[in-house]
């Protein structure tokens, strides 16, 4: 039985579906075959059960599940028999990775009185799984081993104005411990900023006026923080390399082979532990110096102080630095027409605790999808016309290593068939949020008018503009104002994207709901199924609203009759960029001015407001002439061969896409090739493995996304020759990606 009986099965359950949406037709499909979509769309949505997801989810937290505990390889197993059960090509690919675990922690008060730190989180008897004591204890992966008893010194959340407040009351970290909140950058950088000013250790916590009380009741009363819980991670320098710190660029197969420990230049070299914020406060009661200023100070009923002392730590880790199993669940559904072209579908199994919220709810969404395809295609025939990958991935809470060795391992066969890479990871209650590759905005923009809010009942677009009708940010706000459509984010890292989007340059999306729910639970023992289904998404309606955005997004990629890529918003938000590079350069050339004025008349004192004031009073190199003109070319041409394109495209449509297969197959390619045309080889400075020259993680962001980042972070470190060299490169790539992408024109015409 053929994609037409799906029609005829579903007629009646999906008439006002297909009704009101046929008469837009799906970016990349014939009128006829957009009616077939939607059909299958409509069949989606029935099909997907939500007691199939709250029953897995149930079991993939019954237990501790890190990278290298024995319930990580029983949930491998468990989503890789269901794949194979729904009839998927699947395989298990191991690799062999880095998972350092600790032996000793010890955080300890020796002045002015004597004290330990618990450093382990509580059991609550409302959530069964709390009490488990097989759990990883409270640590930061990839801390290195030490031993350091010194001062500490609060520094707020460990940023460069933190660093300044410091500096300008006279207080050095040299030498000293600091004590940093969470916030305002990813946990890694703390530690390699606090490396940087010469602290000898890192504590970092959430203040409960962030992430506790201070927001709301907390968990198992409600939400937010408990006391003794604390946020585990990798302070792997992600910015610099993601993956396995021992094997870069290569997968971690069991031969590969590896650097010495002391030669991974990824590690930050001073100790460096989370602690909760129970821990934090007798620390901080114990700090004297000068009274923190206003936005430093949190919610401990204590008065702030920045120290330095008298308050003095003894810390002491180790770690067990051991080779551990990572698995790789890959299951496939061959396409029918284009079987070398591959959509693939993504989220992490792993979890630092119990994971629940991450990642296991992105987890669960994906394999229902798989389970329904499959259901489909064996009671009706069909078969995507391109092939779907659904991919499970180890050991990412580490470092996103389990999907950047596949991608490293299977590199080759990656760059010349991958169409598309969609991830997943937490979600929750609340607004559709997805970033990506600006070529899908259009197509994703459908998607998020087609799907509607399970609560409120209006599209997910439409909620969301509603949002940014209240945003103080005025950009956000004035294109709320205009219309409902959904601008995708850029992406920085933070999941498992990161190493198809911005080392391989493949088309890549990250989805997921959220905004809505309290936090408290991200990467605690308190991410568990009791805190997901009785604060983050009670009755899994985010769950449920997930599934029904990345089914579309999966299927539609994977059956249109042409890929649906659309480059005038990826031409419009590159020239944003562009026109931020030239303002930048002209407020740093105004702020070195001024700053040399304020030096040369002595007027620091008289200038207590200006954030120079604060720094050395010495003179700075004045800003040269930076050579623009290659990147506003570049982007013109851009603008221009992006809009021939999607003329050429639109006609191309309105004719009913009257291509031969292997047409199809090369114009395809001509487009989901064309982002690896932003790459460059040798990468960005500092940071070879990072290609992508439009979209990277901040060198001192971690998480947060730098655009154009090459030029961009020339500006910001005043690195004026380097500046010059990057606007010449982003030039080139943005001509190599035009002179593709007006080949595909051309043959369209």
């Amino acid at each position: 039985m053929g994609l037409s009986n799906i029609i005829k099965m579903t007629a009646v359950l999906a008439a006002s579906s297909v009704a009101v949406n046929a008469a837009e037709v799906i970016r990349g499909f014939t009128p006829e075959n957009s009616e077939k979509q939607y059909a299958l769309e409509a069949e989606i949505d029935k099909r997907i059960n939500k007691q199939n997801m709250d029953d897995w989810m149930k079991f993939m937290t019954s237990r501790p599940h890190a990278t290298g505990q024995p319930f990580d390889k029983e949930v491998a197993d468990f989503i890789a028999g269901k794949f194979t059960e729904w009839g998927y090509d699947t395989e298990i690919k191991e690799y062999q990775v880095l998972m350092p675990t600790p032996k000793v922690r010890v955080v300890e008060l020796v002045e002015p009185t004597k004290w330990t730190a618990k450093l382990k989180e509580d059991a609550v008897p409302e959530d069964p799984t709390s009490g488990q004591e097989d759990r990883l204890p409270i640590y930061h992966s990839f801390s290195p081993d030490g031993e350091v008893t010194a001062e500490v010194v609060f520094v707020n959340q460990g940023l460069r104005e933190d660093y300044e407040d410091l500096e300008r009351r006279g207080i050095d970290v040299k030498g000293k411990i600091i004590l940093a909140k969470y916030g305002g950058s990813w946990r890694g950088i703390k530690p390699k900023m606090a490396e940087e000013k010469g602290a000898i250790g890192t504590l970092i916590y959430s203040d409960p006026a962030d992430d506790g009380y201070g927001q709301g009741d907390v968990y198992p009363k409600g939400a937010h923080k408990h006391p003794s819980g604390a946020q585990r991670g990798s302070i792997m320098d992600l910015p610099t390399r993601p993956g396995d710190p021992l094997t870069p660029y290569v997968g971690a197969t069991k031969d590969a082979e590896r650097i010495d420990l002391d030669d991974v230049e990824i590690f930050v070299g001073i100790p460096t532990l989370p602690i909760s914020y129970e821990d934090a406060q007798p620390i901080l009661e114990a700090l004297e110096g000068p009274v923190a200023p206003p936005r430093w100070r949190g919610g401990l009923p204590i008065t702030y102080h920045m120290g330095p002392g008298p308050a003095k730590l003894h810390m002491k880790l180790e770690f067990n630095w051991d080779i551990v199993p990572a698995y790789n669940v890959i299951a496939k559904m061959k396409g029918s027409e284009f079987p070398d072209q591959w959509v693939i579908r993504g989220n992490h199994h792993d979890a630092w605790v119990h994971g629940a919220a991450d990642p296991v709810s992105g987890m669960v969404v994906e394999m229902e999808e798989a389970r329904i395809l499959s259901e489909i295609a064996k009671e009706t025939g069909w078969q995507p016309k391109r092939t779907i990958v659904f991919a499970a991935w180890g050991a990412e809470e580490q470092g996103l290593i389990g999907s950047v060795e596949w991608v490293e391992d299977q590199a080759e066969e990656l760059s010349e068939k991958a169409v598309a890479y969609i991830n997943t990871d937490g979600n929750g209650a609340g607004f559709l949020g997805a970033g990506g590759s600006h070529t899908l905005e259009t197509f994703f923009d459908q998607i998020a008018h087609d799907v509607k809010d399970p609560i409120q009942g209006m599209s997910a677009a439409e909620r969301v503009q509603s949002r940014n009708l209240m945003s103080s940010n005025p950009v956000t706000r004035s294109r709320a104002e205009k219309s409902s459509h959904y601008y995708l984010s850029a992406l920085g890292s933070g999941s498992d994207y990161s190493g198809f989007f911005q080392h391989l340059g493949i088309t890549s999306m990250n989805i997921g709901y959220g905004g809505e729910f309290g936090g408290g639970s991200y990467h605690t023992n308190y991410d568990s199924y009791h805190y997901y289904t009785t604060f983050r998404d009670p009755g899994l309606h985010y769950t449920h609203a997930l599934g029904s955005v990345t089914g579309r997004v999966a299927t539609r990629l994977a059956n249109a009759d042409v890929l649906p890529f659309q480059f005038g918003n990826f031409a419009r938000t590159v020239s944003e960029y562009a026109d931020e590079m030239v303002s930048a350069m002209e407020k740093t050339r105004a702020d070195v001015l001024r700053h040399n004025m304020l030096v040369n008349n002595g007027h620091y004192k008289a200038a207590a407001n200006i954030r120079e004031a604060f720094q050395e009073p010495t003179l700075r190199e004045e800003v040269p002439y930076i050579n623009l003109s290659p990147m506003q070319n570049a982007v013109k041409r851009l603008q221009a061969s992006a809009e021939a394109f999607d003329t050429a495209y639109k006609a191309m449509g309105a004719a009913g896409f009257n291509l031969s297969k292997s047409d199809v197959n090369k114009l395809d390619k001509l487009m989901y090739q064309i982002e690896s045309k932003l790459t460059r080889p040798e990468g960005l400075p500092r940071r070879p493995w990072y290609r992508h020259h439009i979209y990277a993680p901040g060198y001192y962001t971690g998480y947060g996304v730098k655009t154009l980042p090459g030029v961009r972070e020339g500006i910001e470190e005043y690195k004026w020759q380097e500046t010059q060299e990057q606007m010449a490169k982003l030039a080139e790539v943005l001509n190599a990606y035009c002179d593709q992408l007006d080949q595909a024109t051309a043959m369209m015409q």
